[in-house]
This record gives structure tokens, C-alpha cells and sequence, in this order.
């Protein structure tokens, strides 16, 4: 009897194929939240500067950025829990050496290891969740469900990353991760069934090679201050603007941008992405650093933000799913910017009440965020390029903690200097803050007009023209009309090969 397809399933295996995509989710935003608060720690076990710290967090995000779209169009082509089980073995391989690490260095190029585990994991589960759940209604809920687990788990990171660096260390951040992995490996093997693209897209090495070099350079540009890297940066985005139109079957579909949501969605996710990483960085330094507080009382203290943003992620992936994503973006871009203006204008870090307000509003704000860039990325794309279109969404979380961590960083590098004093920090840190402010103001004007009417038309005609190229052939009960729009998009796409 022939293994069923995702679609095919019964309801309680897509419910379990679900639970599975979100452990993967789990461990891989979990890991880098907690490691969050044992950047104090490893300053001190290690020697590491403020920039060493930064490349803690940014090796990880980094190479996960660079390798999320490989490795959702090569699951899409080679097939999806291929990958997905590739992915696990080495996110615990990579865990494992992390925990060993002797030195910082080693640390950092252990830290890219697991980073290319974890890029085989987030844009290929997302893929199995929208093939398995093919129904708009039964997507949008557990896309809803997918957003939560987002924001749960970057929530609960400080929290968890406290408790096990004041209990054994900051190693056992990585040891959770190996029982987590082999059960998710191990029900993969059991009930998850394969899948593949109908039309699988080609590699496009060249198209990787500048995605890595953008990314990379960037970065390296703002911890280290360094202009040639900037320059490298804007040849390699150039190149990839150029290069990208001109191939049959590109890396990068710049056709996806034409939807005013989705581009939408890239920009909010970058944008709400490196507010979450540049505030998670100033307050889990202030509170150990300045305030002398515990790895796990710095993550009590935090316990607010994470418990808003608990409760409301499940919450925004309902609302999405009954209303649509431009209320909880609107909400969540006014939260965000409001909290982060508490830190910003008004020292919230020097009084309690307004610490623990500005931990409340903003944790409300970033748990309504997630799902509404999920939904909004992958919804009305082809499901043949599912794996890409959710790989663009996790990319630019990725590249905005990223950017988050290194501006918000180097920012703070330049005001504390070698001191590290209270006062110097506190001092310091309001820039970052008003970073931060400005990247929730981002999310908010973005998501309003990004979400609108005329937005939505352009989702449609760019979903259209995908699927057209996709499959061209209408379907079954599809009327005159349909069938002459399908063959006027055909001609269109025709005609932009010539």
C-alpha cells in the first residue's frame, strides 16, 4: 500500500506531523534566547569582549539566515523530511560541540555548525504544514499555531536560559537540545511521510554565494566598523538584484516582492526581528551587568515580557486566522514602539514600575507579530514554492535579530567603552533604545499599508501569475474566464522570457 501524501493524512496525523514541525521550532528559537542570558557568563569564562558576544548570537543567526532558502528549495527538490531529519541530526551535532566548546572562538564556529542544522529545519517544517494542511481555514490555524510557538519560544528563552546557567551552566543550554532533537528525529522517522515539490526548482549556487556575502559582509561591516565590508555588502546585494531576474528558476523569486503583504511581511519580520534581539541584548546585559542580578533572576525579571508575549501569540494567530493580520500588525507595532519608548525617553531601566511596564507592553507587542508575517508570507503562494516563500519569511527574522544584535551592539561598544560602569551603561544603552523605538514604529507603519485593499489585489495578481508558471493548466470546474486569464498570464510570462 502506497505511503500517503501530507494532504492525505488523518486529522490526528496532521495534528501530530504539527507538534512535530513546532519541537523543531522549539529548540531552534529557544536556543538562541537563552543563550541571551548567559552572555554575562561566558564574558567571564571565555574573556569575551562586547563584539565577542555579538558573534555569539550572530554566528547562529547569521549562517541560518544565509542557508534558510537552500535549504527550503532543496527540500522542495530532493525531499521535505529528507532534509527535516538531516536538519535534526546535525542542530544535535552542532548542540553537542557547543557544549564542549574550550575557547570563544570555538564556540562561534560550533554556534555556525548548529546554524546550519537549524536552516534545514524551520522553512522545511513550514513547508510540511502547508502541504499537510491544504484546507485555507485548517492553514491559517495552525500557521496561527506555528506564530505562537514563535513567540512562546523566544518568550520562555531568558527564563529557561536562567535557570539552567544558575543551576549547572551555561553548557546545559545546549544539552536540552539532544532529548528534544532525538524525539523529533525519531516520530519524523515514524509520521511524517515524504514530500516534493511537482516541479522542483534547480540550485542556484551563484544566487547562494551572494545571499552569504550580503549577510555576512553586513554584518561584519557594523560590529567591526568596517567600510570595505560595506562596499563588499552593497556589490553582493547589486549583484544579486541583477542576477537573480535573468535565471529561469532563481534563488530568490524578486516576483514574490511584487505583493505588497508579502514584501510587507519581509520588512515587519526584519524590522520586529532586530527590536526583539537589540532590546533581548541591552536589558540581559543591564540586569546582570549593572544590577548584579542572577542569570535566573535577570530572567524572573523578564518574566513579564515573556508571559504577555506567551499568552498573546496564541492569541494573534486566532485573530489572524478570523480577521486578517492587519490588526494584530497595527497592535503589535504600537506595543512594540511603546515599550521600547518607556527604555528610551524615560530611563524605565532605573525604576522598577516602569520596567516591568515597558517589559508588559513590549512582550505584547512582539507575541501579536509572528503570526500575522507567517500567514501573510506563505498565503496564496503555489504550495510548489512553499518552501521558499516560508524560507523568505524565516530568513528576514533571522537577518533582523541579526542586524539587531550588531547595531544595537556596536552602538553600546562605543558609548561603555572598557568601563562597562552603571552609569556609562545606562548612558549608552538610549540609542539603542531609540533603535528600537523606531523599529516598532517600522512594524506599525508597514503593516498599515501593507494590509489594505489595494494590497491584496496585488497578492492576488502576484499569486496568480506564480501559480500560472507553476502549473498552467486550470482546474477542475474552473470556468472560461479562469482558463482565459490562465492563458493571458501564460503569454505575459512568455513574453518576460524572451
Amino acid at each position: 500500500m502506497p505511503e500517503l501524501t501530507p494532504a492525505q493524512l488523518p486529522r490526528s496525523r496532521q495534528l501530530v506531523v504539527l507538534a512535530i514541525c513546532c519541537m523543531s521550532l522549539l529548540i531552534v528559537s529557544l536556543d538562541n534566547t537563552a543563550l541571551n542570558v548567559a552572555l554575562p557568563s561566558l564574558r567571564r569564562d571565555l574573556g569575551a569582549s562586547v563584539s565577542g558576544l555579538q558573534w555569539v548570537i550572530d554566528a547562529y543567526t547569521l549562517v541560518l539566515a544565509s542557508l534558510l532558502m537552500l535549504s527550503g528549495s532543496t527540500a522542495d527538490r530532493v525531499g521535505r523530511r529528507k532534509v527535516f531529519v538531516t536538519g535534526l541530526v546535525v542542530f544535535a551535532l552542532g548542540s553537542l560541540l557547543c557544549s564542549l566548546a574550550p575557547s570563544l572562538e570555538a564556540l562561534i564556529a560550533f554556534r555556525a555548525v548548529q546554524a546550519v542544522g537549524g536552516s534545514m529545519l524551520n522553512p522545511v517544517a513550514m513547508s510540511i504544514i502547508t502541504n499537510t494542511f491544504t484546507e485555507p481555514a485548517a492553514r491559517a490555524r495552525a500557521i496561527g499555531v506555528w506564530g505562537g510557538v514563535v513567540g512562546i519560544s523566544m518568550a520562555l528563552g531568558p527564563l529557561v536560559g536562567g535557570l539552567l546557567v544558575e543551576s549547572v551552566g551555561w553548557r546545559a543550554i545546549f544539552w536540552v537540545n539532544l532529548p528534544v532533537a532525538l524525539t523529533a528525529l525519531l516520530l519524523t522517522l515514524r509520521y511524517v511521510p515524504e514530500s516534493r515539490a511537482p516541479r522542483p526548482r534547480r540550485p542556484d549556487p551563484v544566487g547562494q554565494l551572494l545571499v552569504a556575502a550580503l549577510l555576512g559582509s553586513l554584518t561584519y561591516a557594523i560590529i567591526e566598523t568596517d567600510p570595505l565590508f560595506a562596499g563588499i555588502a552593497a556589490a553582493a546585494l547589486a549583484g544579486l538584484l541583477w542576477y537573480e531576474p535573468r535565471r529561469r528558476e532563481p534563488l530568490i523569486d524578486l516576483r514574490f516582492f511584487r505583493s505588497a503583504p508579502f514584501s510587507g511581511a519581509t520588512v515587519v519580520a526584519i524590522c520586529a526581528f532586530a527590536g526583539f534581539g537589540g532590546f533581548l541584548f541591552l536589558n540581559t546585559l543591564y540586569l546582570q551587568e549593572v544590577r548584579g542580578l542572577s542569570p535566573l533572576r535577570a530572567g524572573l525579571y523578564m518574566l513579564p515580557m515573556a508571559g504577555m508575549t506567551f499568552v498573546f501569540a496564541p492569541l494573534s494567530g486566532r485573530l489572524t486566522g478570523a480577521r486578517g493580520p492587519r490588526v494584530p500588525l497595527l497592535l503589535a507595532g504600537t506595543a512594540m514602539a511603546t515599550g521600547a519608548l518607556l527604555f528610551a525617553a524615560f530611563g524605565a531601566e532605573t525604576h522598577d514600575p516602569l520596567l516591568f511596564a515597558g517589559y508588559v507592553v513590549f512582550g505584547i507587542g512582539f507575541g501579536l507579530v509572528n503570526a500575522p508575517i507567517t500567514n501573510t508570507a506563505v498565503s496564496g503562494m503555489p504550495r510548489a514554492q512553499a518552501g521558499v516563500a516560508a524560507a523568505v519569511a524565516s530568513t528576514s527574522r533571522q537577518v533582523g535579530q541579526t542586524l539587531g544584535v550588531a547595531v544595537v551592539g556596536t552602538v553600546l561598544a562605543t558609548g561603555v567603552g572598557a568601563g562597562m560602569s552603571p552609569d556609562d551603561f545606562v548612558v549608552a544603552a538610549r540609542p539603542g533604545y531609540w533603535v528600537v523605538t523606531a523599529c516598532g514604529l517600522a512594524v506599525l507603519t508597514v503593516g498599515a499599508l501593507t494590509s489594505g485593499k489595494w494590497a491584496r489585489r496585488t497578492a492576488e495578481r502576484t499569486a496568480a501569475c506564480l501559480a500560472a508558471e507553476a502549473d498552467p493548466r486550470p482546474g477542475p470546474g474552473e470556468g472560461p474566464g479562469a482558463r482565459a486569464a490562465v492563458r493571458g498570464l501564460r503569454k505575459d510570462i512568455r513574453v518576460r522570457r524572451r
